[in-house]
């Protein structure tokens, strides 16, 4: 029987150039509040808007651009969004007070939302049919990957160099994703043939998001925020208790974990169901986070950045995957939004709103508790989704 191709040029080619914006966004989130204070003695809360505000203009850019990936070609989209993404990176150089650094991030945000949204749905509509399970599990690894990658180089320059360097290493990141996409080739008649088909007249909320992917997608707009927490603060924590040389550490460990674990935990809940892996992926995400705020050495440290990697970052992938799996094929663009619209105001609202706790709690209290908070959304995660999930596979056995 023959087997339509996964590891496409257009396949590949994408899930590099998300790999690198992924990675340039994980990289300023981690660096960004920092800089916040270091440059402009910004207070903690609005270093978390710094470093949030991204999000707000990430979220504008996939909604003003839906729409639009039904009458243009979504290689031009994807062009002109790095292009002016390119343009707005160029703004972090200059030394214009907090209130122009907040707009910058808006605007860099806004640009970023575009192009990612593109990719995203380009490449979920590419996907053979019958391996779009197998498919969306690679490409979430870029994601992943990144994830950790990512903030490791932030902190490992940040501890070595100026900032002006990081952004550098962004704009040059930045030039060589648009390069690399000029090697695309996309017909826009691909791209209408699934879930950007012309919609009625009107405003309905089906038309940006995919209701049925709404329940997983409040779980993982939870665990983004607490997530966000590491990706924003770890850096102030780690000097706070004098592990400071070993901060960027953490996440290499976390990267390790998401690279071993997530091939084998996707073929897992691939036979046995996303409960198999989700339940476990919760309390490990949750004694992580525990773990993280009661460490006094590196040890206990870089141990804590492993156990989240197995379960913030297999939690991820198999929630992206549910989204995706619960949609019918032609709104699979639109399930895919939803997921990262979640995502994203949970790791864009996250950094503000816990920073307003963190004078009160202090950062190891604060990671106490949203370890507890983890613990608790993997009940409801069984109301929203993982009881159907049991049933279903019942029924699959029976």
């Amino acid at each position: 029987m023959y087997k339509e191709p996964l590891w496409t040029k257009n396949f590949i080619i994408l899930s590099i150039v998300n790999f690198f914006l992924t990675l340039i966004f994980f990289l300023l989130n981690a660096t960004i509040a920092a800089y916040a204070i270091n440059e402009f003695h910004a207070s903690t809360s609005q270093a978390g808007l710094v470093a949030g505000i991204f999000i707000i203009g990430t979220l504008i850019g996939r909604l003003f651009i839906g729409r639009m990936i039904n009458s243009t070609n979504p290689k031009k989209i994807i062009i002109l969004g790095l292009s002016f993404y390119i343009v707005t990176a160029l703004l972090y150089f200059a030394d214009l007070g907090i209130g122009f650094l907040i707009l910058s991030r808006l605007l860099n945000g806004f640009t970023f939302g575009i192009a990612a949204t593109v990719i995203g749905t380009v490449v979920a509509i590419t996907i053979p049919q019958h391996r779009k399970g197998e498919g969306i599990s690679y490409f979430a690894i870029s994601t992943a990957l990144a994830t950790g990658i990512g903030p490791f180089i932030g902190l490992f320059l940040s501890q070595r160099t100026s900032f002006q360097t990081i952004f550098s290493l962004c704009l040059i990141l930045g030039i060589i994703s648009l390069f690399t996409v000029l090697f695309i080739k996309i017909s826009i008649e691909n791209t209408r043939n699934n879930d950007n088909k012309p919609t009625r007249q009107g405003f309905k909320l089906s038309h940006f998001v995919e209701p049925k992917a709404i329940p997983i997608s409040i779980i993982i707009l939870t665990m983004a925020l607490c997530f966000s927490s590491v990706l924003s603060y770890i850096n102030i924590y780690a000097s706070e208790i004098r592990l400071g040389s070993v901060a960027s550490f953490f996440f290499v460990m976390y990267s390790a974990a998401v690279l071993v674990s997530r091939p084998f935990t996707g073929r897992l809940a691939d036979r046995k169901g996303a409960n198999y892996i989700m339940y476990p992926a919760f309390f490990l995400f949750g004694i992580g986070m525990i773990l993280l705020g009661s460490t006094t050495n590196s040890g206990a440290f870089l141990l804590a950045g492993l156990i989240i990697g197995l379960g913030f970052g297999n939690i991820s992938s198999i929630a992206q995957t549910i989204a995706i799996t619960t949609a019918s094929p032609e709104r699979l663009g639109l399930a895919t939004a939803t997921f990262f619209i979640f995502f994203e105001m949970g790791a864009g609202f996250g950094p503000s709103l816990l920073g307003l706790f963190i004078p009160i709690t202090g950062y190891p209290s604060l990671y106490k508790i949203l370890g507890c908070v983890i613990l608790a959304t993997s009940a409801l995660y069984y109301i929203l989704h993982g009881k159907k999930e049991s049933a279903k596979f019942k029924s699959l056995e029976s």
